[in-house]
């Protein structure tokens, strides 16, 4: 099965739009090698996350920062584990977003990746098995602005070579989707595959 939506790019957010949401075991190991208390460490590592995923922060910085917060004495090899755990917990696919993304490709539809991440994962969206899905992948870490940013988003049709009204973006988080629409983008706020395929195929009809 195909879905051609011609004249289009769909860019995708990857968090818990293509990836799913980091299992209950994983974000109590990872909290767990964090000293323990998830109701001090849940706070302090969304609280420093935008600054990381802006590519304000490093990512020794970012954890240095949460281990402050926590009155807490880290060795390096703790820093190493604890951002592997939280990498790690950020890459399982989800397989009915991954079918969609298959059947776009399929139908030669133009497709992109939008992600507010840190730069590490850039290698992993443009060298891992999903690289081969997009024309282009834009990390917000690597470009020093992060969504629902005017400016990301005129970067992405820049880059696209298209304007707003040839862009579809795909977001699980409103207030994302409403600032790429404030510049004439359609969106669609991602709740599952299947209300996604709905639309996509709507968009194709």
């Amino acid at each position: 099965m195909a879905i051609s939506i011609p004249g289009k790019v769909i860019v995708f957010d990857y968090g818990e739009v293509i990836s799913v949401t980091p299992t209950p075991e994983d974000r109590a190991a990872l909290a767990e090698l964090a000293g323990g208390d998830a109701h001090v460490f849940w706070p302090a590592y969304w609280r420093h996350r935008d600054a990381l995923d802006q590519g304000t922060l490093s990512i020794q910085s970012y954890w240095r920062g949460i281990e402050r917060e926590l009155g807490e004495s880290w060795g390096d090899a703790t820093i190493h584990r604890l951002w592997l755990a939280d990498f790690r917990s950020w890459l399982t696919i989800d397989h009915d977003t991954l079918e969609v993304l298959l059947e776009l490709k399929a139908g030669d539809t133009r497709m992109a990746l939008l992600s507010n991440a840190g730069r590490d994962f850039g290698s992993y969206f443009r060298h891992g098995a999903l690289g081969d899905l997009f024309e282009k992948v834009f990390v917000s870490g690597e470009l020093g602005t992060i969504k629902p940013s005017r400016e990301i988003f005129e970067h992405v049709c820049s880059e696209l070579g298209v304007s707003p009204e040839q862009m579809v973006f795909i977001d699980n988080k409103e207030a994302n989707v409403r600032g790429a629409e404030a510049l004439g983008i359609a969106g669609h706020v991602f709740t599952s595959p299947q209300d996604l395929r709905a639309y996509l195929d709507a968009l194709g009809s």
